[in-house]
């Protein structure tokens, strides 16, 4: 996929922190493309899933590093200007939030 450094810049600050999910979002709505609403709506899904299971004592904390390691497929995945889904659950996050980034 060919893809400008400007989609790749959207694609990689959606992954860094929710303020550069916010950022990355503004940028994404001056210029919008596929990459950019792929990851978004990828690292979206992945923030509200590590929030949810923040706050579900031990079990959720272990399924945490689980997301982690799902974080780190989604952010390589976007520094390479793939739009693979995230193992198990990016499927999902892709039609929950397919009204974003469109």
């Amino acid at each position: 996929m060919n893809n400008t450094s400007e989609d790749k810049t959207v694609a990689i600050v959606s992954y860094i922190t929710l303020i550069g999910w916010i950022v990355a979002f503004v940028l994404h709505n001056n210029n919008k493309t596929a990459l950019g609403a792929f990851h978004l709506r990828q690292s979206l899904g992945l923030f509200i899933t590590g929030i949810i299971l923040w706050w579900i004592p031990v079990i959720g904390w272990i399924l945490n590093i689980i997301v982690f390691i799902f974080w780190l497929i989604g952010l390589i995945n976007a520094t390479q200007g793939e739009t693979k889904p995230v193992p198990i659950i990016g499927e999902f996050y892709q039609d929950l939030f397919k009204g974003i980034g469109q």
